[in-house]
């Protein structure tokens, strides 16, 4: 575990003791003076499920503003999770950065921050890394596993019910993650080399964590059957870990999830034009490199030939973006390989 030095003290302060038994509902205050209210302060949801001797884990959503499905499956951890089926603690955040959750936006509305790329934080800083901090070095601290519920949001969609973790260099700690991968049981599941160092996965290596990072669906909507396959993975995998028991959990994961690899240089096709992306490729199809995967028209310049984008690699389609509108540099698509 990292330690710090010669940081102050978080402003944020909980309404929850989360050194306390129970369930308790409350929020992380965070100081926030403005010119409608002098000595407000931004209200993020938390809530603590705590008894007896047991693993801590983290379940949070809204990293990401305009990603709903975490924020709808926390909150209903929230609701149905009661303290007798608990053995240790669950801390719950739906809405991580509350100002970009309340928006439905990626980024927050108050710093222009995605708080996905703003760790380790800054106690003194803008209130997205200010957020970062806290989740950084006072929650992350706490716990000895974190799930990070994500979607494609607005601009992406993926296949289903995806997970995300980082291969561990402890032959002890990759086994534990691989069981963790299968008992959570979402059709796919990908494994990358090296976590984006100011993103969460890197912030819970740092803090001696094992991270979870789902990926549900998308598109700026919910699905159901997304919803229902994440719940049923969510429960059993928390069964998994030890820290929930009882009718709660499922006799089984909802899939036998499938293991794939994700390389960061050659599985992501990005846009090199301005243009309506047009897709030659769907979600769940195999491509080869040098495979043609969309073309990019400009009605502006209708003389022009659409810009044609190839396939940089073989892989899986597991990722696809939304808008037809697109510029240069915007992802089009995210690719997999077996692992």
């Amino acid at each position: 575990m990292q330690a710090d030095t010669g940081l102050p003290p978080s402003p944020i302060t909980s309404e929850v003791d989360l050194d306390a038994s129970g369930k308790q509902v409350g929020y992380l205050r965070l100081p926030h003076s403005v010119h409608r209210s002098a000595y407000g302060w931004l209200p993020i949801p938390v809530a603590s499920i705590a008894s007896g001797q047991g693993p801590a884990i983290l379940v949070m959503a809204g990293n990401h503003g305009d990603e709903y499905e975490g924020q709808i499956l926390v909150s209903r951890l929230i609701r149905e999770i009661d303290p007798q089926w608990v053995r240790g603690q669950l801390i719950l955040l739906p809405m991580a950065n509350y100002p970009a959750a309340r928006a439905g936006s990626r980024t927050s509305p108050l710093d222009e921050g995605n708080l996905n790329r703003s760790f380790p934080g800054n106690p003194r800083g803008t209130p997205t890394q200010v957020i970062a901090d806290y989740i950084e070095r006072s929650l992350l601290t706490r716990v000895r596993v974190v799930i990070d519920l994500h979607s494609g949001g607005s601009s992406l969609r993926y296949d289903g019910a995806t997970l995300f973790a980082q291969r561990d260099p402890d032959p002890v700690g990759q086994e534990r993650l691989l069981a963790a991968l299968h008992a959570f049981g979402l059709p796919l599941s990908f494994i990358n080399d090296s976590p984006n160092p100011v993103g969460l996965l890197a912030a819970a290596r740092r803090r001696g964590a094992m991270a979870l990072f789902a990926e549900l669906g998308g598109g700026g909507e919910v699905t159901s059957s997304v919803l229902d396959t994440a719940w049923q993975g969510l429960l059993h995998v928390l069964g998994h870990l030890g820290v929930l028991h009882g009718p709660q959990v499922p006799a089984a994961p909802p899939h036998r999830t499938r293991l794939l690899h994700v390389n960061r240089a050659s599985h992501y096709v990005h846009a090199r034009d301005d243009g309506i992306f047009e897709p030659l490729a769907q979600l769940g199809d195999r491509v080869k490199a040098g495979q043609p995967a969309a073309r990019l028209h400009s009605p502006s310049h209708p003389e022009r030939e659409p810009a044609r984008v190839d396939f940089p690699a073989d892989g899986v389609v597991v990722c696809r973006r939304v808008p037809a509108l697109t510029e240069c540099g915007d992802c089009l698509f995210q690719l997999a390989a077996d692992l």
